[in-house]
């Protein structure tokens, strides 16, 4: 059990009681955050960086985009606004290049962040015909690939997204959904209220209230403390322990 202030007590689950917990809801949809739940850190500020340093994007882009998280660190940007602007970045590149990139990147920088319990869920779910979807506000190319071996197709993941036109990327913004706008893109897709939803922050929060039961996984404070409110457990992998600023008691 954690504390969480002085009063509330909450379950902290082991990887053994996640996945009881999950078979036994008998779930024919699963929704998984990913950057911080499936995998450790995260993969769209890591791209952002990697591709510039790898020389993807003009001096110009790479200045303003640099310019712009700056002032998002400062709380002068929204999650929103930085999320869609780090993937209007790649404006004019051509997306093959950018499937490429992305490939690269999540073999290098991804692959070997993936927690290990989450890895197994997420086998053991797709084994049982579990429908399995992939929501993130990072970059659509980074979450297709980084999420592909655990057999989620490009169509049911919801991520940052711009329109593609001759195969060239353009600036125009389809989806970015984090916050509130992570369970208004599920009730797009016809999933107003999937039974699993697994995620990490407080900008999952949206969606794991429209969820038949909410897993927070590797939970940041903030996303701790609402768990606290609405009776909710949490599970925190074993490549996770520390990695997350403390709450009372942890």
């Amino acid at each position: 059990m954690t504390e969480v202030g002085t009063q509330i007590r909450i379950p902290r689950w082991t990887a053994v009681e996640l996945e009881q917990l999950v078979l036994e809801l008998n779930p024919q949809v699963a929704v998984f955050d990913c950057d911080g739940t499936i995998w450790g850190g995260d993969a769209g500020y890591g791209f952002m960086v990697w591709s510039i340093e790898q020389g993807l994007v003009s001096r110009s882009a790479s200045d303003w985009i640099d310019t712009r998280h700056r002032a998002y660190m400062a709380g002068k940007v929204s999650e929103l606004d930085i999320c869609g602007e780090m993937t209007q970045l790649y404006a004019g590149l051509r997306e093959a290049e950018l499937r490429s990139a992305a490939a690269e990147f999540v073999r290098s920088h991804v692959q070997g962040n993936i927690f290990a319990e989450i890895a197994q869920l997420l086998e053991t779910l797709r084994a049982k015909g579990v429908i399995l979807w992939a929501v993130s506000s990072t970059n659509k190319w980074v979450i297709a690939e980084g999420v592909r071996q655990f057999g989620i197709p490009e169509q049911r993941v919801l991520a940052a997204e711009v329109r593609v036109e001759s195969g060239l990327v353009t600036a125009d913004l389809l989806d970015v959904p984090t916050d509130d706008g992570k369970a208004a893109s599920l009730r797009r897709v016809g999933l107003p209220h999937p039974d699993a939803v697994f995620g990490n922050s407080i900008h999952d929060f949206a969606m794991l209230e429209i969820a038949r039961k909410a897993f927070p996984i590797n939970p940041s404070p903030a996303l701790l403390a609402a768990a606290s409110g609405r009776g909710w457990g949490y599970f925190r992998p074993s490549a996770a322990e520390g990695t997350q600023a403390a709450v009372a008691g942890e």
